[in-house]
């Protein structure tokens, strides 16, 4: 579930399997009893009452999640050029995205003004 849940109706329409309606429900319900309100579970209740980070951050006593993004990272690779047929050759990922900028190059703006204008003649 992406978001919280703000109103008892929204349950109905969350695209989530029957058993982890339930749990969700379950929270939910349980959130509105005195007794539990401290809990925070209907804040919560879209992540079944865990109103925590959903994975380990340990360094010492578990994996960082930088070392399971990687190994994900390997392994979905090698599974693309396994599928390509490329598992035998040398490959070089490219994992990092950087902003290159917005609007067109000064080559595709000259034709894109030529397009605005109504193409002045080209290709007649």
């Amino acid at each position: 579930m992406d978001g919280r849940i703000r109103r008892a109706s929204d349950l109905a329409l969350l695209p989530v399997r029957a058993h982890t309606l339930r749990m969700i429900g379950t929270c939910w319900w349980l959130g509105g009893l005195a007794p539990f309100e401290p809990l925070g579970l209907r804040r919560w209740a879209h992540m079944l009452g865990y109103g925590s980070h959903f994975v380990t951050k340990s360094r010492r006593y578990s994996t960082t999640l930088t070392a399971l993004r990687t190994a994900r990272a390997e392994h979905r690779a090698q599974q693309q050029l396994t599928a390509l047929g490329l598992a035998d050759r040398a490959a070089v990922t490219v994992g990092h995205w950087r902003y290159a900028g917005r609007g067109y190059s000064p080559e595709a703006a000259l034709i894109a003004a030529s397009v605005r204008e109504g193409g002045g003649g080209h290709g007649t």
